[in-house]
């Protein structure tokens, strides 16, 4: 009777083990995050808000609250022009990077499956522009974009008997100069997503299409791009986030010129911040930035498959 009991007896004790364990208290193991989080994100985030409501500059603290600051803040002339190149420059440059990142993710992979020589060359080619520090990438295309007669890109143009063109200094042009600059930095890091994504797709989708008689292009279109949609999603929210606050490369490729042109939202707070010195201005305009960005990710968010984050 006790042989037949005792299985029952641990399997019960089994389960009210676990049940305590689910039940014991979280705060204590959550507290030094609780704390790292409050010292190096929640603080300086509040203290940003904080500033925002006053009059405050690098020279000398804030003398009074009010929403003054706000006001004059979004009333500014130039705040039009500024967030409609830093739309431009954002969603070419997410768009640039979703298809170049899968692009180059689906070659490796099918190259990976042939066993074709160069697909860690390409891959490995790939990752390095994304190790390359923002600001020397801008230095290395300022180059390419050099309107003199050795300017890389230039150079190439006048092989193909094609005049030069003004990269840099024509502002309809320079902006888009910047996209590519930018766009050729952050495909690394969509290949990684989309290469990642593609690798966990069950083949047996693809065998099951093929023995159904479909195409290279309809398996593409019916079975890769729904089975990456959730990936799709995600490395959009992401990239989006960070070409929002992209502002080395531009500095160091064009300071923001010719005029506005290519002054993003991150750039123009960094100068009213560090070369005028208004700290309160810069403070709105940072939360503008994160309403932008939290507002973004939550459209994005909504159209996520359900449990694709788990």
């Amino acid at each position: 009777m006790s042989k037949i009991s005792s299985p029952a007896n641990a399997a019960a004790l089994s389960k009210r083990k676990r049940s305590a364990a689910n039940n014991a208290p979280v705060a204590p193991w959550l507290m030094p995050l609780i704390l790292i989080l409050g010292a190096f994100y929640l603080y300086p985030v509040a203290e940003v808000f904080r500033l925002a409501f006053t009059d405050a500059t690098l020279l000398q603290p804030g003398e009074s609250y009010g929403l003054s600051t706000f006001i004059d803040t979004l009333r500014r002339p130039e705040l039009g022009h500024i967030l409609f190149v830093t739309f431009v420059f954002t969603g070419a440059s997410v768009v640039g990077q979703q298809i170049l990142g899968l692009a180059v993710a689906l070659v490796v992979v099918r190259g990976e499956k042939r066993r074709l020589f160069g697909t860690t060359i390409l891959r490995t080619t790939a990752l390095v522009a994304w190790v390359v520090p923002g600001i020397a990438g801008g230095i290395i295309w300022k180059m390419l974009f050099n309107e003199a007669p050795f300017g890389g890109l230039n150079s190439l143009l006048r092989l193909f008997s094609m005049g030069p063109v003004q990269w840099l200094s024509d502002p309809h042009i320079a902006v888009w100069s910047a996209v590519l600059s930018n766009v050729w930095r952050g495909t690394a890091f969509s290949m990684v997503v989309m290469y990642a994504a593609l690798k966990a797709i069950n083949p047996v989708l693809y065998e099951a299409s093929s023995i159904d008689g479909a195409r290279a292009g309809q398996r593409f279109l019916y079975v890769t791009l729904p089975q990456l949609r959730g990936a799709i999603l995600v490395n959009m929210i992401l990239i989006t986030i960070q070409t929002l606050n992209v502002f080395d490369a531009i500095i160091s490729l064009t300071g923001g010129g010719p005029g506005r042109a290519t002054e993003v939202l991150s750039l123009y707070t960094f100068n009213v911040i560090f070369r005028n010195y208004d700290l309160s201005v810069g403070a709105v305009l940072s939360i503008v930035m994160l309403v932008i960005s939290l507002g973004l990710a939550l459209v994005y968010a909504r159209f996520l498959p359900k449990g694709a984050g788990r």
